[in-house]
């Protein structure tokens, strides 16, 4: 049967020509013969094929519509891992769009898949996972701003042989992929010769969710492990602020089955986490720090507040928060100046300055400004809270039209004094009351305790 082929849409159409005939009466006399079987079959599939194209052209008008906004708004940096798709490979078959929990950040424009709403990403990766073509890259940083990450393979384990890096320090904030890549680095872990001859096979260092999931995956593989925690349960989760949304996805744990649920609070979370701990048996030694790591033949010793002890592998499972970021501006060592917030309560009736464009900035203002008699500045050095989530975009923008929330773009403190601080916005400086200032600057990478143990660290430009 001869037939004809073209493209529409990104798409590759094989039409019969008999099929064609139904385009022209004219250029076709023979159509007056056709038998009423053709008909029958061909005007529904006609039918059907038309719906499609206009089902997927109406798509791609609403994608092209949230890609031009977000260049519009300037909110075009991810904030962590986030795909690249390679446009060449690509053929727009939508897998990765639907494969991804959250609504509108991957569309199709032009036939080719685009990260349309770039800030809205929040690393699932199921992406990658679900493209046919292996189109998709998933990275860290982008051109315009740097991210540090510990050299990792694909097992985990950095350049120095016997030690892993997994969750948060390797640039995996969302939970699941935390505590996936907890069980996976202990799966890698078993494999190493010489477990079984030190005093302990593992020392976990982190007791977030990528060192319980690795600390759950050890217990499960009768290791010989100590799980280390230099603050509480919960690691960076503990120092959520109260009612926190906390975002995730479904996810196995060893021992205890499907973690299933997307989003939750703080507080549900936290005692998720302790009813694991008393379920299982699962013992952290909390409030103990490490100093030191040395290497001593084919294992480390690992030095801490209270112990030392030797191991044959390490399981770095520590948050990227490090020391805080600071202002570095006069007046920064007062009393009143802190670097997370806890309770926000704690701020009735005061005048409350917060730094910082993240998310952790945007929901401490939100929640400070909702307190009876407290006035709130939200300051930030851009011009877009390019790296928070659309949500606690949405609650900054309704507590300003409420007049509950000062927002100040592109500004920076420049002093902190007793009773007011100064703050260079729109080319003037401008002196406003304060009792409180609350900076969210993100954390340094703990770099100089990471290469104090050989561990290299890249800075990421939007690459793997």
């Amino acid at each position: 049967m001869q037939s004809v082929s073209y493209i529409h849409d990104g798409l590759f159409i094989f039409t019969p020509l008999n099929s064609l005939a139904f385009f022209s009466t004219t250029s076709n006399p023979g159509i007056e013969a056709m038998t009423p079987a053709i008909w029958l079959y061909s005007l529904p599939l006609m039918a059907i094929f038309g719906l499609y194209l206009w089902k997927r052209s109406t798509r791609q008008r609403s994608s092209r519509q949230i890609f031009d906004n977000t260049l519009a708004s300037g909110l075009t940096e991810p904030a962590s891992l986030h795909p690249i798709i390679d446009h060449v490979r690509c053929l727009g078959c939508a897998s990765c769009i639907k494969a991804c929990p959250e609504n509108h950040v991957l569309g199709l424009i032009n036939g080719k898949a685009h990260l349309i709403d770039p800030t809205h990403c929040i690393g699932h990766g199921a992406c990658k996972t679900a493209c046919p073509f292996d189109a998709i890259e998933l990275v860290f940083g982008s051109e315009k701003r740097g991210v540090d990450i510990p050299h990792v393979h694909e097992d985990f384990q950095t350049n120095v042989p016997g030690i892993f890096v997994a969750g948060e320090l390797g640039g995996m904030g969302l939970i699941r992929n935390a505590v996936t890549q907890g069980v996976q680095a202990v799966e890698s872990i078993r494999k190493l010769d010489g477990i079984g001859t030190k005093e302990l096979d593992l020392v976990i260092v982190g007791a977030g969710p990528a060192g319980i999931g690795g600390s759950l995956a050890a217990m499960s593989a009768k290791l010989n492990f100590v799980t280390l925690e230099q603050e509480s349960l919960g690691g960076t989760v503990s120092h959520y602020p109260r009612g926190k949304i906390v975002m995730t996805a479904p996810v196995k744990l060893p021992l205890v089955g499907k973690m299933n649920f997307r989003e939750t609070t703080k507080e549900f979370l936290m005692d998720y986490w302790e009813e694991i701990v008393g379920t299982t048996g699962l013992e952290i030694n909390t409030n103990e720090r490490v100093e030191s790591i040395e290497a001593d033949g084919s294992g480390f010793n690992v030095k801490t507040t209270q112990a030392s002890y030797q191991t044959r592998a390490i399981l770095l499972a520590i948050g990227r928060r490090g020391t805080p970021r600071t202002l570095g501006v006069p007046g920064e060592n007062k009393s009143k100046v802190v670097y997370r917030l806890i309770d926000p309560e704690q701020y009735l009736n005061q005048n409350v300055l917060v730094v910082g464009g993240g998310d952790s900035a945007l929901e401490a203002a939100v929640s400070i400004a909702n307190e009876t008699g407290t006035s709130v500045t939200l300051s930030y050095r851009s011009e877009a809270f390019s790296r928070a989530k659309e949500k606690n975009r949405i609650k900054v923008d309704a507590a300003q039209k409420e007049g509950k929330l000062n927002v100040l773009m592109r500004s920076n403190v420049k002093e902190i004094t007793d009773d007011k601080v100064v703050i260079f916005a729109n080319e003037e400086e401008v002196e406003i009351d304060n009792d409180a200032v609350i900076v969210c600057a993100g954390g340094i990478l703990p770099t100089p305790f990471l290469k104090s143990i050989g561990i290299e660290v890249e800075t990421k430009f939007g690459t793997a």
